[in-house]
């Protein structure tokens, strides 16, 4: 009886998801393309993105970062993308927070490696964390372009970026899986917006 219980939970589970997934594609589908579309321009334009995010959310920048200069499928050949993972060097995350604290981790490196005309990607399922709210802080002195994949009610970095792709739920797995399905979809459409 228990795996069945179990089986009859997945189930359930699969069925919210796809519902959340729905709701993801009919609410944020716009603010998705016209970021892509911006992202493109970003680099059209000969600058560079930053990808920035804690836990998970850090690993979710590390992917990103890597679809954008490798490839998102063998589908499509094209040239690498300038895109960078705040969250790839230890050194420099450790170094950072020893001597500016761990608040200032992501900013350190936004005033080193950003430009105006770059972009800087915060990606958080609270939309609350310091470091990345210092960081989105950072960017806007270099005059950068500044973006958010977040969750909830989007935190204090949904007021602070622009646009603000928000996750309608509270729960930090499903709002992580959906952050893949969109940096997925981001890839495909810069890669489609650049190389056609």
């Amino acid at each position: 009886m228990k795996r069945e219980n179990r089986l009859a939970e997945l189930r359930d589970l699969a069925a919210q998801t796809a519902r959340l997934r729905l709701e993801v594609v009919e609410q944020l589908g716009p603010l998705l393309l016209d970021l892509a579309a911006r992202v493109a321009g970003v680099i059209g334009a000969g600058g560079k993105l930053l990808i920035a995010g804690n836990g998970g959310s850090a690993a979710d920048a590390a992917h990103f970062a890597a679809e954008m200069v490798v490839r998102l499928t063998a589908a499509r050949s094209r040239q690498a993308l300038p895109a960078l993972a705040l969250t790839a060097d230890t050194s420099v995350l450790t170094a950072a927070g020893n001597d500016f604290g761990f608040e200032n981790v992501f900013a350190r490196q936004v005033e080193g490696l950003g430009h105006k005309g770059d972009m800087l990607l915060v990606i958080s399922t609270s939309g609350n964390s310091e470091n990345l709210v210092r960081a989105v802080g950072a960017a806007r002195q270099r005059r950068m372009l500044t973006a958010g994949l977040l969750g909830g009610q989007g935190g204090r970095l949904a007021g602070l970026v622009d646009p603000a792709l928000i996750v309608p739920s509270a729960s930090t797995q499903r709002i992580q899986e959906e952050h893949i399905f969109l940096i997925h979809l981001l890839v495909e459409y810069i890669e489609s917006d650049l190389f056609g």
